[in-house]
């Protein structure tokens, strides 16, 4: 998954940024609400953690304007607990609202609930071939034995998962595994290839390359 994530405290920022990544999540960083505009403006995301207080303004202004030309998810992070506060910002189109301090847990648990009520609703395990894959626990299964799968390998493996049988480039897979300011070269998809290609090759399913286009998954 990718993440915007707009927050001014650069030490709460690096900090869930760290946490989310660890994941396997590509987040964004953005400290300013025109930073954030730039970001929307260039990548794709599944899920904006959106700050109140900004210093270019106010992150509930910037809900409501993204609410009229974007269907992104928003999860609102603010020191703001009155419940007044809570509601108004709701009815603006918040999905989600986490109090400041808040435990990062819950963090990725209201992520993955907001997920789950604003997507489309899928399967918990995914049959590859003889194996079962399951997201939700980062393991494959295959002739009873879980192989556990770890970050980006992982969330590629799930890229694949959903997507059979479509053609995916090395670009659109980079975007859906690193942040934009990581400095990744494309050969890093061909490492986490090779991986999955060696765990998944006892299950009939292949992941074949598209010479010149990128690569395809093909089951059985």
């Amino acid at each position: 998954m990718r993440f915007l994530l707009v927050e001014d405290n650069a030490e709460l920022g690096d900090a869930i940024v760290a946490r989310l990544s660890l994941d396997g999540h590509a987040v964004d960083h953005a400290s300013t609400l025109g930073e954030a505009r730039d970001w929307l403006a260039v990548a794709e995301y599944d899920l904006m953690l959106l700050d109140v207080m900004l210093p270019d303004g106010d992150g509930r202004s910037f809900l409501r304007e993204t609410r009229t030309t974007e269907r992104l998810p928003v999860i609102v992070l603010t020191a703001r607990s009155q419940v007044s506060d809570r509601v108004d910002t709701l009815d603006l189109g918040a999905d989600d609202y986490l109090t400041k301090p808040f435990d990062f847990g819950e963090l990725e648990a209201r992520c993955r609930a907001v997920l789950r009520r604003r997507g489309t609703p899928a399967p918990t395990v995914i049959p590859l071939g003889t194996a079962q894959f399951d997201p939700s626990s980062g393991t494959l299964t295959h002739a009873g034995e879980s192989q556990p799968l770890r970050n980006r390998e992982l969330r590629l493996l799930e890229v694949f998962a959903r997507n059979q049988g479509q053609i995916l480039s090395k670009s659109q897979l980079l975007d859906r595994l690193f942040s934009q300011d990581a400095e990744v070269s494309e050969n890093a998809i061909e490492v986490y290839i090779g991986r999955l290609r060696k765990r998944l090759s006892e299950t009939g399913v292949q992941i074949e390359t598209v010479r010149g286009v990128g690569y395809r998954m093909v089951t059985p």
